[in-house]
């Protein structure tokens, strides 16, 4: 009898079993089938806020929540915070913060922003001083990339000394929202004021009258499209997402030296990063070593340069080592360094950026740097045991089908852990190269994608903003 009884108490309990396994199916189904009624009532909403040729900007944001154990395990746990990402409708406060924008609404946010020119943290880390190391980081969308840059920066040592710029082609409030939340350091952010997203259905957008990418001359005159006369070299019209990119870099670097007023006695050193780099613990102390040993031996270096290209690294013979060359755009634009003596330089060739084919900045500033009268090509001096490195498989030019963010931010973990030791050299030695074949190439033309006169006329324009003064926002 007790047999009997103990059976039959299994056979209920399995019973049970199979019934809840049945309840979490059925109820997954229906959260997939609330998803999709969701996003369709979002993008309802989003079509009833908008008005007057205003859509919604379908980019999407690379916000990854797979950060491997691998890569968790060497980020100091106080600093896990950054690397945490926040579901958008865990409370209603959230849906709140990260409720949908409309085009007018995002412009008025960015130009309150950029007209209040706030500088979180001041309080904590005093003023700007006019030899602060400012940090300038071109972001667009990829923000799993943007943590990881976060979390390298938070562990180098005399950052909280910097002031870090944070430059934005897309508006959004979580991109937003991890920013302000760096205690580590002086933050500012700015906003590029003419992005796709704030113009989708006009220049510097795509306008619906844009010629057709791959439209030949006589079909665009045909259609009476806008810019038909004036294909890229190679025979193409505009993209404007990647005449964006170029615009975004030039007009950040205008506005940091020219136009902030927190800049305008500045006369330090401006770093630019991408959202996708990483940088070693010691990036800043190389950068002043970087610094007194061009003042020594490289007065006419105009660039540092803190990171290139390898496929190999050997720490143990190259941390203290750095080389002097001519700079050239594919191998020296990743942590590149000048100041505003270099950028009046610059502006004084704003024509050779701005009309040159090609709508990569760096590559544009490479023929700046070939054309200049009377002078020579820039040169470099870079450290030749990088300190900044480039993460970013996933994303604008990286279309990898098996690309995985935290493979690569693993490595560059383990590269550093094992070059520790050798990181933080009392000095350095400099070696003077006449670069190879490639540093000395002559441009004979650009990649093309920057034909359009609106695109070399809106460069051009970029330049005449002058320095603006801080608008005080007072809120009830």
């Amino acid at each position: 009898m007790p047999r009997l009884k103990y059976a039959s108490i299994l056979r209920v309990l399995l019973i049970l079993g199979l019934f809840c396994v049945w309840v979490q199916i059925m109820l997954s189904a229906t959260n997939g089938a609330l998803d999709k009624d969701g996003d369709n009532i979002l993008a309802d909403i989003l079509q009833t806020n908008l008005t007057n040729n205003e859509e919604p900007f379908t980019e999407e944001l690379m916000n990854s929540n797979e950060t491997s154990e691998q890569v968790l395990a060497l980020v100091p746990p106080e600093l896990h915070k950054y690397l945490t990402v926040h579901p958008r409708n865990s409370s209603a406060n959230a849906t709140e913060r990260y409720s949908p924008k409309n085009v007018s609404d995002i412009l008025r946010a960015v130009q309150r922003v950029n007209g209040a020119q706030t500088i979180y943290n001041e309080d904590l880390f005093g003023p700007v001083q006019n030899d602060t190391i400012i940090i300038a980081i071109q972001v667009h969308t990829r923000l799993t990339y943007l943590r990881h840059l976060i979390v390298s920066l938070a562990q180098a040592k005399d950052i909280d000394r910097t002031l870090l710029i944070f430059s934005h082609d897309y508006y959004d409030e979580e991109i937003n929202n991890l920013v302000r939340s760096i205690d580590f350091t002086k933050v500012m952010q700015i906003f590029y004021p003419y992005s796709v997203q704030t113009h989708p259905l006009e220049f510097p957008g795509m306008d619906p009258n844009d010629c057709p990418r791959d439209a030949k001359l006589e079909q665009a005159l045909k259609l009476k499209c806008n810019n038909a006369l004036h294909p890229d070299l190679h025979g193409h019209y505009r993209e404007a997402k990647y005449a964006q990119t170029k615009h975004h870099w030039w007009w950040k670097a205008n506005r940091i030296f020219n136009q902030l007023q927190c800049t305008a006695s500045h006369t330090g050193m401006v770093v630019f990063l991408e959202e996708d780099h990483y940088v070693a613990e010691d990036f800043i102390h190389i950068l002043s070593l970087l610094r007194t040993t061009a003042d020594k031996t490289c007065p006419q270096c105009e660039i540092l340069c803190l990171g290139t290209y390898l496929k190999t690294y050997q720490y143990h013979s190259t941390s203290d080592k750095v080389e002097i060359t001519p700079w050239h755009s594919s191998m020296h634009n990743m942590g590149m360094v000048f100041n505003r003596t270099v950028w009046t330089n610059i502006l004084e060739l704003q024509e050779q950026f701005c009309a040159y084919d090609d709508y990569n900045w760096d590559y544009s500033l490479l023929h700046l740097s070939q054309n200049r009268p009377g002078r020579e090509k820039f040169k470099v001096i870079l450290c030749k045991g990088p300190r900044v490195f480039h993460i970013g498989e996933c994303g604008f030019h990286h279309k990898k089908s098996n690309c995985n963010a935290s493979t690569v931010i693993s490595k560059v973990q383990k590269l550093l852990q094992d070059a520790k030791s050798y990181l933080f050299p009392a000095r350095v030695t400099a070696t003077i190269s006449a670069g190879g074949a490639k540093h000395n190439k002559k441009l004979i033309k650009g990649n093309g994608g920057w034909g359009d006169l609106r695109d070399q006329e809106l460069c051009t324009n970029m330049t005449r903003v002058e320095r603006q003064m801080r608008k005080y926002i007072y809120y009830t």
